[in-house]
């Protein structure tokens, strides 16, 4: 089956995103494919590249881009809910005038029109929520 998840919990504020992960693994661990990942409302700071948890707790951010590299998971953010959090990739940042950037490759700014797609397109839609 092919699966897309719909990430909508900041990493570390709640158990949404380390669930969602431990759910993506156990979904290709029985021959699943995970096709797509869309962050939506706080759950947009799952890709910021500025992350840096301790070493004793898991790296949410660096899991989801080993999941991109392994599975070629589609890592989508959507843009309206990351640019209102501070969260803009380099294009965004220069059309914003901002000097940083906080999102970075295999990360990708998206609409939610790709949320809507991926639930037509794909067999399964689960969600994630605080």
């Amino acid at each position: 089956m092919r699966y897309a998840l719909l990430v909508q919990g900041a990493p570390y504020s709640h158990q949404a995103a380390h669930s969602a992960l431990r759910f993506a693994d156990a979904l290709i661990a029985r021959g699943h494919r995970l096709e797509t990942v869309f962050f939506y409302h706080d759950g947009v700071y799952n890709a910021s590249r500025l992350a840096s948890p301790p070493q004793d707790e898991p790296h949410l951010v660096d899991a989801w881009r080993r999941l991109n590299e392994q599975q070629g998971t589609a890592l989508l953010v959507c843009v309206a809910a990351a640019l209102r959090r501070g969260l803009l990739d380099e294009r965004e940042a220069k059309r914003h005038g901002k000097q940083g950037y906080s999102l970075e490759a295999p990360f990708e700014l998206t609409g939610v029109g790709q949320l809507v797609d991926a639930g037509i397109t794909h067999d399964r839609l689960i969600t994630f929520s605080p």
